[in-house]
């Protein structure tokens, strides 16, 4: 379907959900239509900008203030280094784990749970420990972490044929077939999780980069997640169904291209214990991941004063000979001038897709940027002035999923607050692109009005909550045309991912993307390796928070 003929069949469906049923139509709620900064993002491909009025020095600069860039800045700040400064694209910081409130209640805009970090995850333990969050020693087996933001049960649950059910694996009309499958799938995955190759690694660990090595495993990443599904013998339709799910859940990308070590990775590589909740809990908050953002933000001023600079584009890096700063050019819009920073050392936190725009003179970085494939994504946060009405089954949930919808579902935001159903309330709902290529997922995203959009969210939503429509009192959303590099078959093992992993002698590189997929074990981990590198280089002592 191209672009044309998506737009123009989601206004039909809009319009025959408006007029059905002989009753008055129900308005569309008000709201707003937000995203990442498309004028500027089309300015930096113009490239008119003014030569830089002023010229500074910073010996350290982070390019980005997302996860990544916070972590790094987090552990710089924590080792006593103050002379560094974090510039970021947008209004505020947080990237993909930004977050927006109203009267109601914080709501995400993207990112909404952390999982129990693993033991591998030292620099995610150190940080929840810093934030009060895990309770004593972030290095044991199984701390305790606070009740507050351990998710309320219960957490998750499946729209199916008219009903709910607990849990997202399909259950009502699976053959016993089906059954034995699911069962030896969660049995291969449980392998996975346990398996450790002759250096004690674990086969698919997070960070990603403590992974085994074993060329057996590394093979996964030649073959889609649903190829290898097969090649197993896994053509249960519903298990396949629940995996594409997943795929879709985490890369914004059907089961069909992801690559299968990244799939693998995402069933096998969460092991995190708590001696107060069980393994599959997740910590999570109204405002979704942005409480860490907020608590990595309150570090680093308390420590070194404030070192973020909003609504800077960094539009030109050139390198220079050795010995020499690398010169790096911002443009203002709030000033409408050109600042140029001269920088001994520079951590590159912002996503790789922008490095052909930005990095003058350096082709191989250029080609291994354009290797990567980005996803788009839509975020639309419904405030509602009551819990609507449900179909029958399982009791409301935080994590709400549709079966066969084009959204994957949504979470509650009053979630924690552990209300049943009294008052006003927030969901958050995400919606992939996979069903179309990823370009025409931006176009989409780019060229649809909010109120097809919105119509689109309350006609799906309207299938287990036929009232949702008349409760819903404000519906605003949030597109992100590049949300998340899709680790495609290759990507993972490619030698175009290894480039930005490298520790380079001024230059180095602390977005998720140079994991190959969006977590913010990955961003964290990232941006702590990158500012324990500029440590080393700059001949900083420090302790690391890697383990």
């Amino acid at each position: 379907m191209d672009r044309r003929d998506f737009l123009t069949a989601v206004a039909a469906a809009g319009a025959a959900s408006l007029t059905g049923c002989g009753s008055a139509p129900v308005p569309l709620p008000p709201g707003d239509l937000l995203g990442a900064s498309l004028d500027l993002g089309h300015r930096l491909r113009a490239r008119n900008f003014a030569p830089p009025g002023e010229t500074r020095q910073v010996p350290v600069l982070i390019v980005g203030a997302g996860i990544g860039g916070l972590a790094a800045g987090w552990k710089l700040a924590q080792s006593g280094f103050a002379d560094f400064l974090i510039v970021e694209l947008e209004s505020e910081a947080g990237g993909n784990s930004r977050a927006g409130s109203n009267a109601v209640s914080a709501y995400p805009w993207g990112a909404h749970y952390l999982p129990l970090p693993t033991r591998e995850a030292t620099a995610v333990r150190e940080l929840l420990a810093e934030l009060g969050v895990l309770q004593g020693d972030p290095r044991a087996v199984q701390p305790v972490y606070d009740e507050r933001y351990l998710c309320a049960t219960p957490q998750e649950r499946l729209y199916r044929h008219g009903r709910w059910q607990e849990g997202l694996m399909p259950q009502t009309g699976v053959s016993a077939a089906e059954r034995h499958q699911y069962q030896q799938f969660s049995e291969l995955m449980e392998d996975f999780r346990l398996r450790r190759d002759g250096l004690g690694r674990r086969a698919f660990a997070l960070p990603m980069a403590l992974s085994s090595r074993a060329p057996e495993l590394l093979a996964l990443d030649r073959i889609s997640m649903r190829d290898w599904l097969l090649t197993q013998g896994f053509d249960s339709p519903h298990l396949h169904w629940y995996v594409n799910y997943a795929c879709r859940d985490d890369y914004g990308t059907g089961s069909a291209a992801v690559s299968a070590w990244a799939g693998i990775h995402y069933f096998a590589c969460r092991d995190g214990e708590a001696q107060n909740a069980g393994s599959e809990t997740v910590l999570t908050a109204p405002a979704g991941n942005a409480w860490l953002v907020a608590g990595m933000l309150r570090s680093i001023q308390a420590r070194v004063g404030e070192r973020l600079l909003t609504d800077a584009l960094v539009f030109h890096v050139a390198t220079a000979a050795r010995g020499r700063p690398i010169a790096v050019d911002l443009f203002l819009p709030g000033e409408d001038r050109t600042l140029r920073l001269l920088v001994e050392q520079l951590i590159w936190a912002a996503p790789l897709f922008l490095v052909p725009q930005v990095f003058a003179g350096q082709p191989a970085l250029h080609a291994a940027a354009r290797s990567y494939s980005y996803a788009p994504w839509l975020v639309a946060n419904l405030t509602l002035s009551r819990f609507p009405d449900d179909r029958v089954g399982a009791a409301p949930a935080w994590d709400n999923v549709l079966y066969g919808g084009a959204s994957l579902g949504y979470v509650v935001a009053t979630h924690q607050q552990m209300r049943l159903r009294p008052g006003a309330t927030v969901f958050t709902c995400y919606r992939a692109f996979d069903d179309m290529s990823p370009q025409r997922g931006r176009e989409a995203l780019r060229d649809t009005p909010r109120e097809i959009w919105a119509e689109q969210i309350l006609a799906e939503l309207e299938q287990p909550h036929p009232d949702i429509r008349q409760l819903t009192t404000r519906l605003d959303i949030f597109r992100n045309g590049h949300a998340m590099a899709r680790p495609l078959p290759g990507l993972i093992t490619g030698a175009a991912r290894q480039q930005f992993a490298i520790d380079g002698e001024r230059l180095r590189f602390a977005h998720a993307d140079v994991s190959g997929f969006s977590l913010f074990e990955e961003a964290q981990y990232r941006g702590v390796l990158a500012a324990e590198r500029t440590l080393r280089r700059l001949g900083v002592r420090f302790r690391s928070s890697l383990g």
